[in-house]
């Protein structure tokens, strides 16, 4: 008996050893077909669109004269990050991206190879869905970092980063994409995996995501955006018709959305365990 409680430990620590070195192939494996991929033009398009916007604003010269006189440009941006950003590309990026992780593997009729493999699916879950969160947080942070460097440039701030106080509006800014593409990832990864097809959840996600500031102010906490809004170093204004809600504090908001990315990550793993292949009926 002395001896088995010896040995346990071991075995325990040789099965974490062998789940990392798992989890580190199939994200190389999958992270190559996330961001060189066929699938992956699309999630290039939308990072574009962002870049190309601010690009247009920074590079003609009237026009970044009008931002620079502009008193409001800064909520101007802090809108535009919300509702083009956060709310279009990095949630449709990110339902492209986490949508296809195991449902681009059954079009594919390819699933069978990972769930033949000696590899536990919950593993298999952890490394996909670290693949997608590697390239949409490469990908979209870097879109919204090179989107504040043409707005920077647009307003004068360039130049002058560090004196004109707006690095630590940046960082916060590219956080925030970082955060989104944490929850919206792991939603969209369960969705994939629940419904055969993801396309009829996804608009209702996006409703609901959009129609946030309509909601009662229990229901506006069951959301991504929700945390996202009351993080965003400059205050956006919901509007006349908004619900009055109080903001949740940052040591609340990040925490709960990495919970919420840990529930549902558990959630698609159980669904995993459960799940058959069944290529004829897709």
């Amino acid at each position: 008996m002395e001896i088995a409680q010896a040995i346990k430990p071991l075995a325990q620590s040789n099965d974490a050893a062998l789940w990392l070195r798992q989890i580190s192939a199939i994200l190389r494996l999958e992270f190559r077909k996330n961001f060189w991929g066929k699938r992956a033009l699309l999630m290039y398009l939308l990072a574009a669109v962002p870049v190309a916007m601010f690009a247009a604003l920074a590079l003609y010269p009237e026009t970044a004269r009008d931002i620079r006189r502009g008193s409001e440009s800064d909520v101007i941006f802090a809108n535009l990050f919300e509702g083009l950003i956060l709310r279009t590309v990095v949630f449709f990026g990110c339902a492209w991206v986490f949508m296809n992780l195991f449902r681009g593997e059954i079009v594919d009729k390819s699933l069978h190879y990972y769930f033949l493999a000696p590899v536990r699916r919950e593993v298999l879950v952890l490394g996909k869905y670290l693949s997608g969160l590697l390239a949409s947080v490469i990908l979209f942070g870097a879109s919204t970092l090179v989107s504040l460097l043409f707005f920077y440039s647009a307003r004068g701030y360039l130049d002058n980063l560090f004196a004109s106080g707006k690095l630590g509006q940046a960082v916060t800014y590219v956080l925030l994409s970082v955060l989104a593409c944490f929850g919206y990832g792991a939603m969209f990864l369960v969705i994939g995996l629940f419904f055969r097809n993801p396309i009829f959840p996804g608009l209702f996600v996006y409703g609901w995501e959009w129609l946030n500031f309509l909601l009662p102010p229990v229901l506006k906490k069951i959301s991504i955006i929700h945390y996202l809004h009351t993080l965003a170093p400059v205050p956006v204004p919901e509007g006349p018709f908004a619900t009055v809600t109080e903001s949740t504090p940052a040591w609340i908001s990040i925490p709960s959305l990495l919970i919420f990315t840990a529930l549902v990550l558990v959630l698609a793993s159980i669904r995993i365990r459960q799940m058959e292949v069944r290529y004829g009926s897709e």
